[in-house]
């Protein structure tokens, strides 16, 4: 299983089923598809493809302008693999991407990936201007010799409702956690690095693992969560707040988890923060002696939301 950063970098020597498409959160609609996708080249003695962009389409033509993803281009390639696919190529969005045409970029992915399967949604296109609608790909596959299949939208459950990147980005805004994992299929994870914050939190007994995150990820509605906090093949549960730090004056939003049970300098690490519920809304204290009380009521409802042991 590979990760492959180019388009350019793959030259495969077995036939290929290929499916293309941005797959942000890898979500529950996304794993149904990738999962038939696998099972079919398993069962053809094919190899498992997917081919996605970064940045983002949405980014690049100046749609948005805001943090945006629900995943890192690592988080997805990893997520994909463990899906089963043998080969994620994370290929760069860019000008000359958005500007080739259709039948160009067929070419590369025929010539490349030596594809006898194409699957694409049943809205998709690509090239210049969205020309390599489903009548075009299908009659370049008659002169590639490559099948397209057209797949509908996917729900994620038995309810279904189909499952949206945007749908899930709104939820995650909001702090509504649960409605984020019924989606995604999983908590929602933040990795980011551990870094030197004010040290407040060690003076009243709850020190903090201060979180530096990707500036293009979506953060959580301000406010404290049950977490669990992964360090390495470790898991541990987290109080964790974002937010301004209102009782403090503070203005930039930080994200501070107070992992539990937990007593280690871990400065510079590497630390993924899987959120699954928000226990309240940030609020302004008093003073220190309500904030501590209240500290300890966080980390007593963590502990109830999140039990004994971490999911796997």
């Amino acid at each position: 299983m590979r990760h492959l950063r180019n388009l350019n970098d793959a030259n495969l020597d077995a036939d290929s089923i290929l499916t293309i498409g941005v797959f942000d959160g890898v979500h529950r609609g996304h794993q149904q598809l990738i999962q038939r996708l696998v099972a079919r080249a398993r069962a053809s003695g094919r190899l498992a493809v997917v081919l996605t962009f970064y940045p983002h389409p949405d980014k690049v033509l100046e749609r948005v302008h805001t943090r945006y993803y629900l995943t890192t281009p690592e988080q997805r390639a990893e997520l994909l693999l463990n899906l089963g696919v043998d080969i994620v190529i994370t290929h760069p969005f860019d000008s000359e991407t958005r500007r080739q045409p259709a039948a160009a970029f067929i070419d590369r992915l025929v010539d490349r990936l030596r594809i006898k399967e194409l699957w694409v949604g049943a809205d998709f296109a690509l090239g210049f201007q969205r020309e390599g609608d489903i009548t075009f790909l299908r009659a370049q596959g008659e002169k590639r010799s490559f099948q397209v299949t057209a797949m509908k939208l996917i729900s994620g459950d038995s309810s279904g409702e189909f499952i949206r990147s945007s749908s899930i980005r709104d939820q995650v805004r909001k702090g509504n956690m649960k409605a984020a994992k019924a989606m995604l299929g999983r908590a929602y994870v933040l990795p980011g690095t551990v870094v030197l914050g004010e040290q407040r939190g060690r003076t009243i007994g709850a020190p903090t693992a201060n979180l530096e995150v990707w500036p293009e990820q979506i953060i959580p509605a301000n406010g404290v969560y049950a977490a669990w906090a992964r360090l390495g093949g470790e898991s541990f549960p987290a109080a964790t707040n974002i937010g301004q730090r209102p009782t403090f004056a503070g203005e930039a939003i930080t994200i501070e988890a107070h992992l539990l049970d937990f007593n280690r300098e871990i400065y510079g690490n590497q630390l993924e923060l899987a959120f699954e519920k928000r226990l309240r809304p940030e609020r302004k204290f008093s003073g220190l002696e309500e904030l501590t009380k209240q500290i300890q009521a966080d980390i007593d409802a963590t502990r109830r939301s999140l039990g004994a042991a971490p999911p796997s």
